[in-house]
């Protein structure tokens, strides 16, 4: 920032932009946070009340797969949202995607973790994002095995449970747990993130896959994890965590610095401090 005070960094930029969008908004954020917030928590205790019971389980791939209960869960939050903001459009990931009518997108993940859930492990998670002009503005990651609701307000901090939560101060990258997941063509593609994977494990002090991106997302905002990326997810995978991820003060870009891609995503996300090591890694590794 210049000392005289005319010049004006990004970040500040930012929040003054964020200001004028919050103020010139026809919808009202809080009443949307509450309608996202009770839809994600009555299909999660849908799905935990069904958890560890034997599914119903279709394949879309090879190893791509999906249950009744992503249905259901899905039913139960375009009813919510339907009826609460019907002038708004809806993407789901078990649903085709139609034609756009708003500057409204609730982004939905009915069951992000179906594998873990279909096998009874117990990572797994509702997310529902709200994005204007594809730019994420609201965000809820509700986890029913933990109990734990994620949310995040555009501007106003990301909390846990009701609580602040920021980002990890980890600042070295040998002394970083990380977290990843690898696309579904793992078989049959060469872009398959093992190159990385395995330079992130010689660099990293720990590298996690739990199956579940969202969470993922969730626990770098929370300090949980001290940096995460992945390639080839989808919009509904991470349009709540990256705004969570924001908003609790950490850095999120493509894996070449630049903006997210929400139409094909490789992403990275870390507590600021580990990024450009990070990005170094992603830079050096040929895959």
């Amino acid at each position: 920032m210049k000392k005289s005070g005319v010049g004006i960094s990004a970040e500040c930029q930012e929040d003054v932009s964020d200001r004028r969008s919050r103020r010139s908004e026809p919808i009202d954020r809080r009443r949307a946070l509450r309608v996202a917030v009770a839809a994600a928590t009555a299909a999660g205790d849908l799905l935990q009340s069904r958890f560890g019971r034997k599914q119903t389980v279709r394949h879309k791939g090879t190893i791509d797969i999906v249950t009744d209960m992503d249905h259901r869960s899905q039913d139960l939050i375009l009813g919510i949202m339907k009826e609460e903001f019907p002038e708004h459009d809806t993407l789901s990931e078990e649903m085709p995607p139609a034609k756009r009518q708003s500057k409204y997108l609730w982004v939905i993940d009915p069951l992000d973790g179906t594998t873990n859930y279909a096998h009874g492990f117990p990572m797994y998670c509702v997310s529902i994002g709200l994005m204007r002009d594809d730019r994420p503005i609201l965000g809820v990651v509700y986890c029913p095995t933990m109990k734990e609701l994620f949310t995040a307000v555009r501007g106003e901090g990301a909390r846990l449970n009701g609580s602040r939560i920021r980002v990890s101060r980890i600042s070295s990258l040998d002394q970083a747990l990380l977290a990843t997941g690898f696309p579904y063509d793992i078989r049959t593609s060469r872009d398959n993130n093992l190159a990385y994977f395995r330079q992130f494990a010689r660099s990293a002090q720990a590298v996690r896959r739990a199956g579940s991106a969202a969470l993922d997302l969730s626990y770098v905002a929370a300090g949980r994890f001290d940096g995460f990326w992945e390639i080839k997810l989808k919009r509904w995978d991470i349009a709540a965590g990256i705004l969570m991820v924001k908003e609790a003060g950490g850095h999120v870009t493509d894996f070449s610095g630049g903006e997210v891609d929400f139409e094909y995503p490789r992403v990275l996300a870390s507590n600021g401090r580990l990024h450009q090591s990070m990005l170094k890694v992603l830079a050096t590794t040929r895959e």
